[in-house]
């Protein structure tokens, strides 16, 4: 065992939703980590360390895009040594970041009610039921692309083949679409572009599931249904993920439930209560844990 003082615990936990836009779509998972830490080291952010020979920066991430997909709605955990107003941390991690990793959201991570004892909050990733995806298709008229539509959703059945980590594997992509629909670009953009120039834009909600369905398995089901294929490469943007409403396929934003009031967690709640409870006097207040 390594020898020298334990890491301080986490006293308080944020949970952090953050966009990738632009060029920044195309950066790798672990780019963005690296960018994350840095912009954390940057703003001062007193981030708790795992503990053992090589300490790592307690940041989690949970479902993450894949590489060149723009998204609005990606998430991340990060534990803390001390209590910091969420709305500085995500000011100061904002200003730490590049352009195009935008930080959207920070609340902090509930653990119960006031006076209650601490409970442990569920896995964050439970929420994350359900993806809302849009995919530009230049090259494509909205009436192809609102046939290739109608076909995928008269299937009953759609399976497509993927190299992944087990290998490849056939699936169904039908089963995980709750909705599709197809729609003309925006008024604003089509007027900037020619008007021989089709364009159609696909909106879809995608339930998470294993293998996880991504949006290049619908496309390879349209072109399966309907031949649809696409001159040039799709534009794709998640626009949310979260707990899924089966009968209205609507998405509800998953960091609602830590908005509630109750304890912040951390591997001390007793420390935790002792820190952010405002004390006469004290400057530090101003910076006590709010939803």
């Amino acid at each position: 065992m390594p020898e020298g003082p334990a890491p301080a615990p986490v006293i308080q936990r944020l949970r952090v939703r953050y966009a990738k836009r632009g060029r920044l779509r195309f950066t790798s998972h672990r780019d963005i980590s690296r960018a994350v830490e840095r912009a954390v080291r940057r703003a001062g952010i007193p981030v708790a360390f795992s503990a053992g020979f090589t300490p790592h920066p307690k940041i989690s991430y949970a479902g993450a895009a894949a590489t060149g997909v723009a998204s609005e709605a990606e998430y991340l955990e990060i534990g803390l040594t001390e209590t910091r107003d969420p709305a500085r941390v995500r000011d100061e991690l904002d200003a730490a970041l590049p352009a195009g990793l935008d930080i959207v959201d920070v609340v902090p991570v509930r653990a119960g009610r006031a006076g209650d004892a601490p409970v442990k909050p569920g896995a964050f990733t439970d929420r994350l039921q359900a993806s809302r995806w849009r995919i530009r298709l230049d090259g494509v008229s909205y009436d192809d692309a609102a046939a290739a539509v109608a076909a995928f959703l008269d299937a009953g059945e759609i399976e497509v083949e993927r190299l992944t980590k087990k290998g490849r594997r056939r699936f169904d992509v039908r089963a995980a679409v709750q909705a599709l629909e197809a729609q003309s670009p925006e008024p604003d953009r089509r007027a900037a572009e020619a008007a021989d120039a089709p364009c159609a834009i696909l909106r879809m909600v995608v339930r998470h599931s294993t293998p996880a369905v991504r949006p290049d398995d619908i496309l390879t089901g349209l072109r399966q249904v309907a031949d649809l294929a696409p001159p040039s490469p799709p534009l794709v943007t998640r626009l949310a993920q979260g707990p899924l409403d089966a009968a209205t396929g609507g998405l509800a934003d998953p960091l609602d439930p830590d908005r509630e009031s109750g304890l912040p967690s951390g591997d001390d709640a007793e420390t935790a209560r002792d820190r952010t409870r405002p004390q006469p006097g004290d400057a530090a207040s101003a910076d006590a844990v709010s939803a």
